[in-house]
């Protein structure tokens, strides 16, 4: 059989690497750093022969069967053995790990680069695409080929052979230099600690707070409380500590983590890495024929020029900006009130904090004993069985990577569709942030057989202390439920093509519009009564704190909008524009100056840290959170006119957006199911944003 070993040495080199095994769930335990380098070298090696026998076989009259589905089983080898290394490399990172994970990165550019670049392959999709079989393909099938065409073009395979090789070796240090930033800033998060004797110096903080600090000192072999710039921890000072020089030192350390500024100065500095990233993503647009980086990234996009995006950006924030003003204006006389007359970047959060109780008398902390994680994740799964008819199991007794992870298994009239992991707390050595990622996806292989998807949910919460459960903010919630937005249309698929199933083919713009809208049920009196119960009487949240949730909802939302806006635009302008004389932190300053209602400190380096466009998919990209918010709030507002439960209206969802995947054009979908195209008015009245609010 195609890619089997032949001789001796290589057979027991298979049998005792755990990756060359054929598994149904990663063997986690069992996957040390030295079996990266040589299962990564095999299946690379048995693709490239794989790929060559393809090839000869279906010269002159390619199939679906013999090339397209031939090609995915050859992913899937590969994916199966390379996405639980990539995944335990940044939930259980280590210097071996990484080091093995690192060797790789070029030798797997290298290949998707020769695979884009192979002509008789693009020949052979050509052929097929206009082959007698492909008329009867269904429209999944037509999209992956129109995709993969597009694809082989965005390959660089037009290019004459020189500019070929410049474009895989770009590719090679693209590769590299995204995962030494995102490494760099991992490190730097742990670089820097401040072990705390005094508890006078915790004045303000919570309960919950100091316990997980002085458990994280106890890790450490230390007495009273170690604060570190993992996100709970950072967050629950820069909301409640009373220490105002505290709260200025860690938000110093925070905002300058991985750059030339601030305690570690220039130990992990991520300011070299940006440029050459920029410089080589500019050099890689042009080759490609393209003005820029962002042209370049909008041809994989539902949006359909970087002007569009901009005028969008630039209309959200003025329509925003008068809010954000509003916002802001009253913050600093409520602080002015409470004794701050200087408003800074580091007093922000916390008088926000104690504004938002003053105003509503309610706090995230206050409302944390009613969202145990059970409670949470059982009302959760409730709200899905009702809106989708689907149910959610617990299962045991599977191999993981830490102790605290739970797996859990959808079905659906008694038949498996799919399964998920769920690790949801911060701990060292793994990466900060929230995330999806596909384990598998869901296809029919080469022996006809179905093949269900799984998923990886990680978020990064404040563990159980002090022998209570985790207890989770509602702003933990709401993560809690985009990440599992993300999850369920990567799971609840009906498409049986690698290609378009689950998230894969989806535009990145679109991409975000089934997590964002799954936050909206965070939100309804009927959900929160699924998911709140407080952890040690059961009793139901008040109405009274309901009330005031509701009320506070939109606390903000104008100095919230313009922070994202902020965000989307420095991504977006920094690609458009790179090249033009000015520096990261001049385009940064630009869009501030242009959007922005408060300016952080000079020695600021937000850019450093910013690793969804330097490390992960959304360089030129960001934009997308805000597209997709517009998408995902008008189609809330179906269920705001049905019920917000409504099965019907649920079915509706899930087949027309959950279901069909990457198989048609994201608008298509959106219309089928709304019956129109989108209009932003829904969103700026979910967010209090519009005149009429």
């Amino acid at each position: 059989m195609v890619g089997e070993p032949t001789d001796s040495g290589a057979t027991a080199v298979t049998a005792s690497n755990p990756l060359l095994q054929a598994f149904d769930l990663p063997p986690y335990s069992q996957i040390r750093p030295e079996h990266v380098e040589p299962a990564i070298d095999r299946i690379l090696a048995d693709n490239r022969a794989a790929i060559a026998q393809i090839l000869a076989e279906q010269a002159g009259a390619p199939s679906w069967s013999g090339l397209v589905l031939a090609l995915d089983e050859l992913g899937e080898r590969l994916g199966r053995a390379w996405s639980p290394v990539s995944h335990l490399n940044a939930v259980r990172n280590s210097p071996e790990l990484r080091a093995a994970y690192e060797a790789c990165l070029p030798k797997l550019s290298a290949y998707w680069t020769e695979m884009g670049q192979n002509r008789a392959l693009c020949d052979a999709y050509k052929a097929l695409a206009a082959s007698p079989e492909a008329a009867g393909f269904d429209v999944a099938q037509k999209t992956i080929l129109e995709h993969t065409l597009r694809d082989f073009h965005l390959s660089g395979i037009d290019l004459p052979e020189d500019r070929q090789k410049r474009y895989g070796e770009i590719q090679m240090r693209l590769s590299e230099l995204t995962s030494r930033f995102s490494n760099q800033l991992l490190d730097a998060t742990q670089a820097w600690t401040k072990h705390v004797t005094d508890e006078a110096a915790l004045a303000g903080l919570t309960d919950s707070a100091r316990a997980q600090m002085a458990q994280a000192a106890q890790a450490k072999g230390l007495d009273g409380w170690l604060i570190t710039l993992e996100f709970p921890s950072y967050y629950a000072v820069m909301t409640y500590a009373d220490d105002r020089a505290l709260r200025e030192e860690l938000y110093a350390a925070y905002c300058t983590r991985a750059s030339d500024q601030g305690p570690n100065a220039g130990q992990f500095d991520n300011g070299p890495l940006m440029e050459q990233i920029l410089d080589l993503r500019r050099e890689l647009a042009q080759l490609l024929g393209y003005p820029s980086y962002a042209e370049l990234s909008l041809a994989t996009k539902m949006a359909d020029s970087g002007e569009q995006v901009l005028t969008f950006l630039r209309d959200l924030a003025a329509r925003s900006r008068p809010f954000a003003e509003q916002d802001l204006a009253e913050l600093r006389a409520f602080a002015f009130d409470q004794g701050c007359s200087d408003l800074a970047s580091w007093d922000v959060g916390y008088y926000s904090e104690k504004l938002r109780q003053a105003r509503y008398s309610i706090s995230q902390e206050q409302l944390r004993a009613y969202f145990p994680i059970d409670k949470v994740l059982t009302g959760l799964f409730a709200m899905v069985q009702r809106l989708y008819g689907i149910e959610i199991r617990e299962l045991a007794d599977f191999d993981t990577w830490h102790p605290d992870v739970r797996l859990f298994e959808i079905r659906e009239n008694g038949k498996h569709v799919g399964r998920f992991f769920f690790d949801l707390y911060a701990r060292a050595n793994k990466r900060g942030g929230a995330w999806m990622d596909g384990a598998r996806d869901k296809r029919r292989n080469a022996a006809g057989e179905l093949v269900s998807p799984v998923a990886n949910l990680v978020c990064n919460f404040t563990p159980a202390v002090g022998g209570k459960p985790a207890l989770l903010t509602h702003d933990e919630v709401t993560t809690l439920f985009h990440e599992f937005g993300h999850g369920l249309h990567h799971l609840l698929t009906r498409i049986e093509h690698a290609g378009a199933s689950g998230i894969s083919g989806v535009p990145w713009d679109a991409v975000e519009l089934p997590s964002q809208f799954m936050e909206n049920w965070c939100w309804e009196p009927e959900g929160l009564a699924l998911i709140s119960a407080h952890y040690e009487t059961g009793e139901p949240l008040p109405a009274d704190l309901l009330e005031k949730m509701l009320a506070a909802k939109n606390f903000q939302s104008g100095m919230m909008m313009a922070r994202q806006l902020e965000f989307s635009l420095f991504d977006f302008e920094l690609h458009v524009h790179h090249g033009d004389g000015r520096s990261v932190l001049e385009v940064l300053k630009g869009i501030r100056d242009e959007v922005s209602v408060m300016q952080p400190p000079a020695y600021n380096r937000f850019p450093n840290s910013f690793s969804h466009i330097f490390a992960g998919g959304y360089a030129a990209g960001y934009y997308s959170y805000k597209w997709a918010e517009v998408l995902s709030a008008d189609a809330f507002s179906r269920f705001e006119e049905d019920g917000v439960f409504n099965p019907v209206t649920g079915q509706a969802f899930r087949e027309a957006i959950l279901a069909r995947g990457g198989s048609q054009d994201p608008m298509v979908l959106f219309v089928d199911f709304r019956g129109r195209e989108p209009s932003i008015d829904a969103l700026l009245r979910h967010l209090g944003l519009s005149a009429a609010a």
